[in-house]
């Protein structure tokens, strides 16, 4: 499936959720390079895997998985000819002792994840490895008891330190260079016991020059008198640490001759993180296994988008497969179409990736060879392709590619350009795709896409829910149902004078009919009305201001009047004193934007195509209007209102 048809379905965000849970960087490189199966067996295999892992953290909470990355580095570092360190050899035994405990933990498991506990016995016995290392490696470092010679060595270099040290500290506490001392401290340099002797003294005492102060005023001297001993001091190091590499070359020789076992242990460790990672964020998402069906069928009971949670309206619907293989939603601007649509791609790539699905039992997944997506305003600046342009080059790709295995979801069908084309072009387009054997999920705002569906063998009606005496989309899917955009009913709602919405339904429709009785003066003044709830807190936030003290409102917004708590919807502005044109019922007047409030923006009233001149024009202005654009007519101005 294409990177584009994933990410545009929020497949990839799921993934990054996912990778989160990982302790090693290779499995979250292993997780974000998941896709999306086509073989069911896998699928469920997969599916099972993660149900079993649940139940292990359900029972344990924590699983013994040790990281692996550095192990792996230290064995190419060992294959390069090159010792691994003591520091670097207290990892590799804290992962042999986690792959001891590993298998014993999931020895344990075996009632509960008979098909997971078993990969731990992939694992061969690395104990004599274990034991070879632990008791040559202490703290980080080779401990003495690692061989007979390296303990013989330090004991005899210690011996030495020590009267080399009882040596330098009677020359500096009462011998001949007590007076010459710029104090009586003994330290060292270059590994090396030294004397701190005043500059001008220098000539005084017998030994090499190590270093001077910042000052230069003292210098720092190695006394002959113990030159012979330091060297019996550097030679039993120089032994040591050759006899401290010798023992680390053994050790890795040792490690390298487990490489075989010790990858397929790595292997095993990465394959559980990445398992347990997935098993963590179905746990969060309460995700179950659904069924899987070949005859492209899905049916969500209860659904979730994952982004939205225990937030999200439950989704339950049932499409695809021998009869409804198509399904055109409906309904206004935010009141959850794209969401729905988003949900049932991004679940059936879930389950096809083999991961659970946030819904209840009895869901139902079709498979699919491929999905197609087309969402949003895809429009291409780099291109320089407009909206309508963009969305078509994608749509004829769908056309082109799509067959009998794919599901293809498509977002505002037709939008973009002229209405009538635009409803020509998305029910022409629905019709092919559905006759070249494809799953379909469309939404529009087109009326006659409705009347398409319910006429159209196949073809099934949804519509997303509107409260409109809340003004609050309920972001529920009612299947068999057509939606409307409710722009009339929600104008009514914000005081647009019965009037002009019964005119605007005669030119959208052709024929009379009356809102004078559908909502009274008296409702709209209600307490209900005063006291409605934030419109859709998903989509309706607060516009961001032009400059620092000019907030920005656009045509169509609906805006309440501070001063009178009036009702308006903002027609032109803001001027360069920030004042707007606002419409209260038939009367236009100017209002600075610092006495303006958004109650509720125009992008979730109205379509995206909306004629505002419907509301802030005349029918006499519009008439002339229509005509002028039909054909010139001399001597006649039409006025700006």
């Amino acid at each position: 499936m294409k990177q584009q048809t994933l990410e545009a379905i929020g497949f990839y965000d799921v993934l990054k959720d996912i990778a989160e849970q990982t302790r090693m960087d290779r499995a979250r490189e292993t997780i974000l390079r998941m896709t999306p199966l086509v073989n069911q067996s896998q699928m469920t295999h997969k599916m099972t895997e993660i149900e079993e892992a649940m139940r292990i953290l359900t029972r344990s909470g924590s699983v013994p998985i040790h990281v692996v990355d550095d192990i792996a580095q230290m064995i190419m570092q060992a294959k390069k000819g090159l010792f691994i360190r003591a520091d670097q050899f207290t990892r590799v035994i804290s992962f042999l002792e986690h792959c001891s405990k590993l298998k014993r933990f999931m020895n344990d498991k075996q009632e509960i994840a008979p098909l997971i506990s078993s990969y731990a016995f992939s694992i061969d016995d690395l104990s004599s490895v274990e034991e070879q290392l632990t008791s040559a490696i202490r703290n980080g470092q080779v401990d003495e008891y690692a061989s007979k010679e390296l303990s013989y060595l330090r004991r005899q270099k210690k011996v030495a330190l020590e009267r080399l040290k009882t040596k330098v500290e009677h020359l500096a506490s009462g011998g001949k260079y007590k007076s010459f001392l710029q104090d009586k401290m003994v330290s060292t340099r270059q590994g090396r016991y030294v004397l701190s002797i005043k500059k001008e003294y220098r000539n005084k005492v017998n030994g090499t020059v190590l270093d001077t102060s910042a000052s230069g005023s003292t210098l720092f001297i190695e006394p002959a008198e113990v030159s012979d001993i330091q060297e019996e001091v550097s030679m039993y190091t120089y032994a040591e640490e050759a006899e401290v590499e010798r023992i680390l070359f053994e050790l890795t020789e040792a490690l390298l001759a487990q490489e075989q076992t010790i990858s397929i242990a790595m292997d095993v460790m990465h394959e559980y993180d990445v398992l347990f990672a997935k098993a963590k964020y179905c746990r969060e998402i309460e995700g179950i296994k659904p069924s899987l069906s070949n005859d492209r069928t899905i049916k969500l009971v209860r659904a979730r988008h994952p982004a939205l949670g225990q937030k999200a309206v439950p989704l339950t619907l049932t499409f695809g497969g021998a009869v409804d293989r198509a399904l055109v939603i409906t309904g206004p601007n935010t009141g959850g179409k794209t969401v729905t649509l988003k949900t049932v791609g991004l679940l059936t790539a879930m389950a096809q990736a083999g991961l659970l699905i946030p819904a209840e039992k009895g869901s139902q997944i079709g498979i699919f060879q491929s999905i197609f997506v087309d969402i949003g305003d895809g429009q291409s600046i780099e291109d320089n392709l407009s909206t309508f342009s963009s969305r078509m080059v994608s749509i004829i790709e769908i056309l082109r590619e799509a067959n009998d295995r794919s599901l293809v979801l498509l977002d505002e069908l037709g939008s973009g350009t002229d209405p009538n084309e635009g409803m020509g072009l998305a029910i022409t387009i629905l019709n092919q795709l559905y006759k070249k054997g494809s799953t379909l999920f469309a939404t529009t705002h087109y009326s006659e896409m409705k009347t398409f569906a319910d006429d159209t063998d196949g073809f099934i009606n949804g519509s997303m829910e509107f409260d409109v005496e809340s003004l609050q989309p309920t972001y529920r899917l009612l299947i068999g149902e057509s939606g409307k955009s409710q722009a009339f009913e929600i104008a009514l709602k914000l005081g647009l004078h019965p009037s002009i919405v019964e005119e605007a339904h005669q030119l959208s429709y052709g024929q009379k009919r009356s809102y004078q009785d559908r909502f009274s003066a008296e409702a709209l003044q209600s307490d209900a009305f005063r006291k409605q709830v934030i419109f859709n807190r998903h989509a309706n936030k607060q516009k961001k201001t032009l400059s620092s003290d000019v907030e920005v409102f656009q045509q169509g917004d609906n805006v309440t009047i501070q001063a009178t708590n009036e009702t308006a919807i903002i027609y032109k502005g803001p001027d360069e004193k920030g004042n707007y044109i606002v419409q209260v019922k038939d009367d236009k007047r100017i209002i600075n934007h610092k006495r303006l409030t958004l109650h509720i923006s125009a992008e979730e009233l109205y379509p995206a195509d909306y004629d505002f001149d419907i509301i802030f024009k005349s029918k006499t202005y519009r008439k002339v209007k229509n005509d002028q654009s039909r054909k010139h007519l001399d001597g006649i101005w039409l006025e700006e209102e």
